[in-house]
C-alpha cells in the first residue's frame, strides 16, 4: 500500500470505530431488560470516548494535510557533465547532485555557471541548453532563491525548457552572482525549509569551488 493510502486509512481510523462503538452501545442498550446504575455509566462514558474518536477523525480529515501527488516525470535518467572541467570541478558537482538527488524530493539538477551549463542530473530535459529568462535573471540579479511550489501554475514557466516538461515545483538557488542551482521535483510543495536551507549551503559551498578552480580565486576560508 502506498504511503498516501496508509495515511489516509489512518484519518479515518477513528471515524470507524467512534462510529462502530457508538452503534454497539446503542444496540447494547435496546437488547438490555433491565437498566441497573453500573451499566447506564459504562454506557455514559462509552458514548462519550465514541464522540471523542469521532471528532478527533473529523479534526484529522480537516488539519493533517495530504500528501503532494508525485508525477513521473517525462524524460530519460542520465549524468552529463560539461566537457573539460577539472578533475576537482566534477567530483564537487557529483557530490552535490548525489546528495540532492538522494535526500531530497529533487529528481532533475541543472548547474548553470557564467553562461554554460555544467551539469545535468537525474531525468533530463529534452532540451541541454540554459537560456535565462525573467525568472533566473530575478535570481541572479537579486541574489535571493525563487522557489516555484507548483510549476504549473506560473505562465512563466515556458523559460524552464531545459527540465522534464511536467516538473511539478522547482527551485532556483543563486551559485554567487554567475550561476544558478535549478532544481525539479516530481511533486508540488515537496520542499521543507529545511531542505531550502540545505540546498543554500551546497549552492554556497559550489560557489567557492567553482570560483576558485574555473576562475583562479582564492577560497574563502568556511
Amino acid at each position: 500500500m502506498a504511503k498516501a493510502d496508509r495515511n489516509q486509512v489512518l484519518r479515518q481510523l477513528p471515524l470507524v470505530v467512534g462510529g462502530l462503538a457508538g452503534v454497539l452501545l446503542l444496540f447494547n442498550r435496546l437488547l438490555t431488560p433491565e437498566l441497573t446504575q453500573s451499566q447506564a455509566r459504562s454506557d455514559a462514558l462509552g458514548v462519550i470516548l465514541s464522540a471523542v474518536l469521532i471528532l478527533t477523525g473529523l479534526l484529522w480529515q480537516q488539519v493533517q494535510a495530504r500528501s503532494p501527488d508525485a508525477v513521473e516525470l517525462i524524460g530519460e535518467e542520465g549524468f552529463e557533465l560539461a566537457p573539460s572541467l577539472p578533475d576537482a570541478v566534477r567530483t564537487e558537482l557529483a557530490w552535490a547532485s548525489h546528495l540532492l538527488l538522494t535526500n531530497t524530493a529533487t529528481r532533475s539538477i541543472v548547474v548553470w555557471y557564467q553562461g554554460k551549463v555544467l551539469l545535468r542530473r537525474g531525468i533530463l530535459g529534452t532540451n541541454p541548453e540554459v537560456k535565462p529568462g525573467e525568472i533566473l535573471q530575478r535570481v541572479l540579479s537579486k541574489q535571493k532563491p525563487v522557489y516555484l511550489v507548483n510549476l504549473t501554475l506560473y505562465p512563466g514557466r515556458i523559460e524552464f525548457d531545459f527540465i522534464p516538461e511536467n516538473t511539478q515545483g522547482v527551485i532556483c538557488q543563486p551559485i554567487g552572482k554567475d550561476g544558478v542551482l535549478i532544481l525539479g521535483a516530481n511533486a508540488p510543495r515537496s520542499y521543507t525549509k529545511q531542505d531550502e536551507t540545505w540546498i543554500a549551503g551546497i549552492a554556497d559551498k559550489l560557489e567557492v569551488s567553482l570560483s576558485y578552480y574555473l576562475n583562479d580565486v582564492a577560497p574563502a576560508e568556511i
